[in-house]
C-alpha cells in the first residue's frame, strides 16, 4: 500500500524563499492545570501556539503530578500513543486540535483532573526540523520509506498502531546497525531487521522486516528529527535541533557543546540501561545546585525534581553525574526561543503582584526570563534564587518563587510589589549563567547577536560586588551597581577586551566576574542592547538646564535607568506603572535597599524617549556630566 506522508508547504522554510521560520513557529513547550472533576464537565483549552488543524503536528502530553502514562500522537489521524508502553493507538482518549494549541476533553487523568499539573510538547512539521509519516507495512527487508524532512534525520521513533509492538528508535550516533525501545530503559542493541543495518538519506529511510517496523499489513507512525539544518533564524543559516553524543566521566562535570542554548532535551544511555529523560527550560534546567526538573518517557511516573546538576548554557548544556558517570548517552536537543520582537511589550512588561492565590503572581503576556522585583533580581536560568542589587552579597536561596509559568512568574505569598519582566530577545537581552575561571582570560559565548552595549554581572556563590560594563566607558573601565562610585580604569574586569556579537571577555583580576573557590564559581550576566524602537543603551551630557534624550521610540519611554558615570551618583530608575509624567514621578535605586522616593520631577514624558528635567540634581544633570540609561519602549 502508499505511503502517506506528511503535507508539508516546500516554500515554508526561509530557506525556500519564504519568511524566515524561527524555532518558535514549530515547537512550544506549555504548562498548564487541569481544571475538570468527576461531577463537573470542563474542556481546557491548552494555548501552545502550534496550529494544530492546518498543519501537521505531533502533541505530547504528560500529567507532572500523578503516575498516568504519557499521551502523545497526530491529532488529525487519532494516533494517540504511550510512550512508557508497547500498545496501539488508543481512539477513546481524543484530543481536539485547535488553530493554536490543542482542548483536552473533560476528567481525564492523563491530560485534565482539576488541581494537578500537565506539560505540552507540541511539534510542528517542518522541513529541516520534524517530520511525520504514517505507512503500511509489507513484511519485505529493504522497504524505503520517504520523508520530507529535506535533510539526513537525526533520529527516527516508529511505533506500530494496530498492535502491541514495542517502540523503536534509530538514532544517528548509533548508526542503521542499532536500535533502541522508547518503552524500555534496555541499551542500544543490533538487528538488522529495524533498519536493515542501512542509514536513512534526506529522502528516505530504511525498513527490516521485524513486526515493529514493517509488518506485512500492520500501520505504522514515524517520528522523523532533523539534525543540525542550518535553514533557520533571520537570515535562514541557524539549526534549531542537534541529536548527538556524549561521554560522561568518572566524576566532575561535562560539558556538552551543540552551538546554541537548548529549551528541550530528551536523552538516553546507549552503554547500558538507562530511563529516556525530557528535560525542558519551562520547568526547569537551571544552573544551580538542586537539579532540574524532568520526566521519563518510558515511564509514567510523576516527574522529578533535584539531584546533581544538569544546565542548560549558552552553548549547550552541563551534565555533573544527574544520570551516571562512566556512561555514553544519546540526545536530541531544541534550540530556545530566539525569535526577533515586534513591539517592546513582547518582551518588556510590568505588574504588581497578585493578591489572591491565581497563579502567576506577576502576568507578562510572555514567558519570563529575568525578573526585577523590589531590588532582588532574578533569572530563570538561576532556578529559585534572587540577588540583591544594593547588597555585596552571595544569591539567597529564595524557595518561595518559581518559574514553573508561561506567562509571568510567580511567588508562592501573595505579594503587591511591582515587578518588572524581561524576556531575552535578538539584539535587547540576554541571559548567561556561567563558571569562573580565576586564573584565565575568559571568553563567555552569548546570543544577545549583537554586541552587548550594558552588562551586569554578579558572582552567585561569593559575596563581592555587582560589575557593569558599558560601551560608553569601554571595556578598560567598570562600575558596580551596589553602589555610587564613577566609572574606574581595570584590566581586571574585562581584560581590556571589548564584548562582540558572539562572547564577551572577563579577566583575572576580579572575582566578581572570574571567580573561583573548589570547583569553580557560578556566575550570572545580564546583558542589554539597542534594539530600534524597542530599546536604547546611551548616554547624554548634563547641562543643568533640561535635556530632551532621544531613544527614537514612538510612544517614550515605559523603564528609564540613569547612573552618572564621570562622577558619584545613585542608580535612578522609573517606570510609567508609577508614573513618568509632566509633574512628580516617583523613581527607586539599584544601588539602595527598596525605598521609592515620591514628590521629585526629575524627569517627564517625550514621545521618542525622555527629558531630564533642570530641577534634577547632580546625580542626574549637572553640567560637565556624563550620564548612562537604558530605557525601555
Amino acid at each position: 500500500m502508499s505511503v502517506i506522508g506528511s503535507s508539508i508547504l516546500a516554500g515554508a522554510s526561509g530557506s525556500a524563499g519564504g519568511d524566515p521560520v524561527y524555532v518558535d513557529d514549530v515547537f512550544s513547550t506549555t504548562l498548564y492545570e487541569g481544571k475538570s472533576t468527576l461531577s463537573g464537565n470542563v474542556v481546557v483549552d491548552v494555548q501552545t501556539g502550534i496550529d494544530n488543524v492546518n498543519e501537521t503536528t505531533l502533541v505530547w502530553i504528560k500529567n507532572r503530578d500523578a503516575a498516568v502514562s504519557h499521551k502523545l500522537g497526530i491529532l488529525s489521524g487519532n494516533q494517540l500513543l504511550e510512550s512508557d508502553n508497547a500498545t496501539g493507538q488508543s481512539s477513546n482518549l481524543q484530543i481536539s486540535a485547535l488553530t493554536d494549541g490543542v482542548r483536552l476533553p473533560s476528567y481525564s487523568a492523563y491530560g485534565n483532573r482539576n488541581g494537578e499539573n500537565f506539560v505540552c510538547w507540541n511539534f510542528k512539521a517542518e522541513p529541516g526540523f520534524f517530520d511525520v509519516v504514517t505507512y503500511t507495512g509489507n513484511g519485505t527487508a529493504g522497504r524505503t520509506i520517504a520523508h520530507n524532512l529535506g535533510s539526513v534525520p537525526g533520529m527516527i521513533i516508529v511505533k506500530r498502531t494496530d498492535a502491541s509492538n514495542s517502540w523503536s528508535v534509530f538514532h544517528r550516533s548509533l548508526g542503521g546497525t542499532h536500535y533502541l525501545e522508547l518503552e524500555t530503559s534496555g541499551s542500544a542493541g543490533p538487528n538488522a531487521s529495524k533498519w536493515n543495518n542501512t542509514n536513512p538519506t534526506s529522502t528516505h529511510f530504511t525498513l527490516g522486516n521485524s513486526v515493529t517496523v514493517n509488518n506485512n499489513g500492520g500501520t505504522y507512525v514515524a517520528y522523523i528529527f532533523a539534525h543540525d539544518d542550518a535553514v533557520f533564524g533571520t537570515d535562514g543559516d541557524e539549526s534549531i535541533i542537534k541529536c548527538g553524543s556524549f561521554n560522561t566521566p568518572s566524576s566532575g562535570k561535562t560539558s556538552v557543546n551543540i552551538g546554541f542554548e537548548p529549551q528541550f532535551v530528551l536523552l538516553k544511555e546507549t552503554s547500558g540501561t538507562g530511563n529516556w529523560f525530557l528535560l525542558d527550560t519551562m520547568r526547569g534546567m537551571p544552573n544551580t545546585v538542586g537539579g532540574p526538573t524532568y520526566s521519563m518517557a518510558n515511564l509514567a511516573n510523576a516527574e522529578v525534581t533535584g539531584g546533581a546538576l544538569f544546565a542548560a548554557t549558552s552553548t549547550g548544556f552541563d551534565h555533573e553525574g544527574q544520570f551516571g558517570n562512566n556512561n555514553t548517552f544519546i540526545y536530541m536537543a531544541i534550540r530556545r526561543p530566539h525569535k526577533p520582537p515586534e513591539a517592546a511589550t513582547e518582551v518588556f512588561a510590568m505588574d504588581t503582584g497578585s493578591t489572591s492565590s491565581t497563579t502567576p503572581t506577576f502576568d507578562s503576556g510572555f514567558v519570563v526570563d529575568a525578573a526585577l522585583e523590589d531590588n532582588y533580581l532574578h533569572a530563570r536560568l538561576c532556578g529559585p534564587q534572587s540577588m540583591f542589587t544594593y547588597l555585596a552579597r552571595a544569591n539567597n536561596a529564595d524557595t518561595l518563587s518559581t518559574w514553573d509559568s508561561n506567562l509571568g512568574w510567580a511567588k508562592s505569598y501573595n505579594s503587591s510589589t511591582l515587578s518588572y519582566m524581561f524576556r531575552r530577545a535578538p539584539g535587547f537581552m540576554d541571559v548567561v549563567v556561567y563558571d569562573g575561571d580565576n586564573a584565565n582570560v575568559l571568553n563567555i559565548p552569548h546570543n544577545l547577536t549583537v554586541k552587548p552595549e550594558a552588562m551586569i554581572i554578579k558572582n552567585r556563590e561569593l559575596a563581592v560586588s555587582w560589575a557593569w560594563y558599558d560601551a560608553v566607558n569601554g571595556a578598560t573601565n567598570y562600575m558596580q551597581i551596589n553602589d555610587t562610585g564613577s566609572s574606574a580604569a581595570s584590566s581586571g574586569f574585562w581584560n581590556d577586551t571589548e564584548p562582540t556579537s558572539s562572547v564577551f571577555t572577563v579577566g583575572t583580576n576580579s572575582l566578581s566576574v572570574n571567580g573561583r573557590v573548589g570547583d569553580g564559581e557560578t556566575h550570572v550576566a545580564f546583558l542589554f542592547a539597542t534594539l530600534p524602537g524597542i530599546s536604547k543603551v546611551g548616554s547624554y551630557s548634563g547641562t543643568g538646564s533640561a535635556i530632551n534624550v532621544d531613544c527614537g521610540f514612538t510612544n517614550g519611554a515605559r523603564f528609564i535607568l540613569i547612573k552618572r558615570s564621570n562622577g558619584t551618583g545613585d542608580w535612578y530608575y522609573w517606570d510609567t506603572f508609577n508614573g513618568i509624567v509632566s509633574g512628580n514621578d516617583s523613581y527607586n535605586r539599584l544601588n539602595l535597599s527598596p525605598s521609592r522616593v515620591t514628590g521629585t520631577d526629575y524627569v517627564d514624558p517625550l514621545s521618542t524617549g525622555f527629558t531630564v528635567n533642570a530641577s534634577a540634581p547632580a546625580a542626574l544633570n549637572a553640567t560637565g556630566g556624563t550620564y548612562l540609561f537604558l530605557a525601555i519602549a
